[in-house]
């Protein structure tokens, strides 16, 4: 058995000595800004199997999403503050996704590859974020990442193109006997009128 099917079955099973390690990683991490730029992945494992490598033109960073409902401006005037329409918004997308974005907009000359979860507390999640660097020679030298220079992956995370991304579109989801996923809600918008 590999070296990573060990990390896989540690990361999975050992709970207990994995608490008290993440309770002092969540200590650290919740006195950090909310975009920190990492050197090596919490989990080489699942960063390896999303595309991380470590080469040049490859940045992780980790992203701190806060949980919960959203809330709408208040708006101005006079009224009922239950009537107001301020709380228990969904965002309509999840908190991955959001992450995802907070890195890009952070890091605007690179791009969103993927991202995984790495913990949460009571009051927020953190998230792994994997960017690459269009620009960088080694990545434009690699068959593996040629893809992301093309023009139609620019800026894929607002779009929707990330694996987290698609699944806030309901892209992922195959049901008991269904053969093909429905299209994205915008595509699918208006039809049947």
């Amino acid at each position: 058995m590999g070296m990573y099917k060990y990390l896989e079955r540690f990361w999975k099973k050992s709970k207990e000595i994995l608490k008290s390690l993440q309770k002092q990683r969540l200590i650290i991490w919740r006195k950090q800004p909310s975009i920190v730029r990492i050197e090596r992945p919490t989990r080489l494992l699942r960063a390896r199997m999303l595309g991380w490598k470590p080469k040049q033109g490859i940045i992780l960073v980790r992203v701190r999403v806060k949980k919960g409902g959203r809330h709408r401006p208040k708006p101005m005037g006079g009224r009922k503050p239950s009537k107001s329409g301020i709380l228990h918004y969904s965002p309509k997308k999840n908190l991955q996704q959001i992450a995802e974005e907070k890195a890009a907009r952070k890091y605007p000359n690179l791009e969103v590859l993927n991202s995984y979860f790495v913990g949460e507390d009571g009051e927020y999640k953190w998230f792994e974020v994997i960017l690459i660097d269009p620009a960088h020679p080694q990545i434009q030298k690699d068959p593996r990442y040629a893809w992301i220079l093309l023009p139609a992956n620019r800026r894929r995370v607002f779009r929707g193109l990330t694996s987290a991304g698609k699944k806030a579109r309901g892209l992922r989801w195959k049901g008991k006997g269904v053969e093909k996923v429905r299209p994205s809600i915008r595509s699918n918008r208006g039809r049947g009128k």
